[in-house]
């Protein structure tokens, strides 16, 4: 009886193993993906607009192209102003728009400014963007004309992308940055990628910060000039998350990690940035 036990364990141990090599043998080989970057097809852009602002008219910013982001809650940088939907912090006469930070109390914060959205209002996925813009002046101020993902697909920033057409920080005069954000790239972990030159009058007189996005390439021009490329590597979103929509952001910050890093120096306000205008151009498929 134990000799037909143990047969029968063993005639059990060997067919399992039997089984499992089996098995075993009959899974797929295992491929790696295979990652293509895109080719650059050379894409243009139509020479009339898609969408514009050209600030032909008095009042507030026309609410059929934006709208406000409000509150003072640091908004992720430790600034320092309370954004408002009032005149005093964005107006529009004379064919331009003026965006104002003010040394003021307002909400919680000692200071007011504006930041203005297109979003679900003016949204593209590729394109040319040109905005036509003169610059604060003054220690504490950070002006900004950039691009959001509409949608956040990808989830919170920055996986789903920022693009900088234009920042500057006041404490270093004239000097100018296009940077873009990705999860693999961003400013978090000092992998951003940017580019930064100097105009020498940047905040006396106007010029105008362009990005030129398509499939292959995100590419900043300021004057015309080619200053920045980031090229897609084809490896996904955590490098490439532009292939999603994105809308524009025009605001003035106030102190923050950046813009307040030596300071804010109260007597240079109030600041204003003023836009000639904003113009979005489809690209040729």
């Amino acid at each position: 009886m134990k000799k037909l036990i143990l047969g029968m364990l063993l005639y059990t141990l060997f067919a399992s193993s039997s089984c499992s090599k089996k098995s075993e043998s009959t899974l797929p080989p295992y491929v790696p993906p295979v990652f293509t970057a895109p080719v650059d097809s050379g894409w243009t852009f139509e020479t009339t607009p898609v969408w514009s602002e050209d600030f032909n008219y008095t009042g507030a910013p026309d609410p059929n192209n934006w709208f406000y982001d409000l509150g003072g809650s640091g908004w992720g940088n430790n600034e320092q102003q309370n954004y408002t939907n009032s005149l005093d912090n964005a107006s529009v006469a004379n064919g331009v728009l003026t965006i104002t930070a003010k040394k003021e109390t307002s909400g919680n914060r000692n200071y007011s400014s504006a930041r203005l959205l297109s979003k679900n209002l003016g949204d593209f996925l590729y394109g040319r963007a040109e905005i036509r813009a003169k610059l604060p002046a003054g220690k504490g101020t950070w002006p900004a004309i950039w691009m959001l993902p509409t949608d956040w697909v990808y989830g919170a920033w920055p996986a789903s992308g920022e693009i900088d057409i234009m920042e500057h920080v006041g404490y270093d005069p004239n000097v100018v940055h296009f940077s873009t954000h990705t999860q693999k790239y961003n400013f978090t972990i000092n992998t951003q990628k940017t580019s930064t030159i100097t105009i020498p009058t940047a905040i006396s007189d106007f010029h105008k910060y362009r990005v030129d996005w398509t499939p292959y390439a995100v590419r900043g021009y300021y004057d015309d000039n080619l200053i920045f490329t980031f090229t897609n590597d084809g490896l996904g979103f955590a490098s490439w998350p532009f292939d999603k929509r994105f809308h524009l952001l025009l605001n003035i910050a106030v102190g923050g990690n950046w813009g307040g890093a030596q300071g804010i120096d109260d007597t240079v306000f109030p600041a204003s940035m003023v836009v000639d205008y904003v113009r979005v151009y489809k690209m040729n498929r």
